[in-house]
């Protein structure tokens, strides 16, 4: 089960009372066979399964949205539930995934931020040569802009 919170919570409350001003209004004609379903219609009689998929191109496209399917969402949830930092396992439980693997493996891509702190961690565990310890490729470019060639056979004093 998940929780409902803030706007989400209000907009299904707001259903649950439409639904109720639809019974009283309604009266007879009130289909309880969906009673406390949340995708019906006025009379309580469930969408046609295929609504929203058939409708969300429609809409996207009203609203100039990328085209995109409406399965994209839950890759869009779960991409900004990562961005946002929420654990891989609450991920899991979110989407309804019943293998960890499964999250980890479609999603730990995304997961950028723990690389940045990985890439920190490595900089602060490893000692790393000083930069004045490397020479300047450059010292051999002579003032016409070409790079000396090379002495081969230098003479030692």
């Amino acid at each position: 089960m998940l929780p409902l919170v803030g706007s989400f919570r209000d907009y299904f409350q707001k259903v649950k009372e439409a639904q109720e001003l639809n019974k009283k209004v309604c009266g007879n004609c009130y289909n309880y066979d969906y009673d406390g379903y949340v995708f019906v219609n006025e009379l309580e009689e469930r969408m046609r399964p295929d609504y929203l998929t058939e409708y969300f191109p429609k809409y996207i496209a009203k609203h100039g949205v990328p085209k995109m399917r409406f399965h994209d969402l839950r890759h869009s949830c779960a991409s900004l539930l990562l961005a946002n930092g929420v654990p891989l396992k609450q991920i899991q439980e979110w989407l309804g995934h019943s293998d960890f693997s499964t999250t980890a493996n479609i999603y730990a891509h995304l997961d950028y931020r723990s690389k940045i702190s990985s890439a920190q961690a490595m900089e602060q565990g490893m000692l790393l040569p000083r930069s004045d310890d490397f020479g300047c490729r450059w010292e051999d470019v002579t003032e016409q802009g070409k790079i000396a060639e090379p002495d081969l056979n230098p003479i030692f004093d």
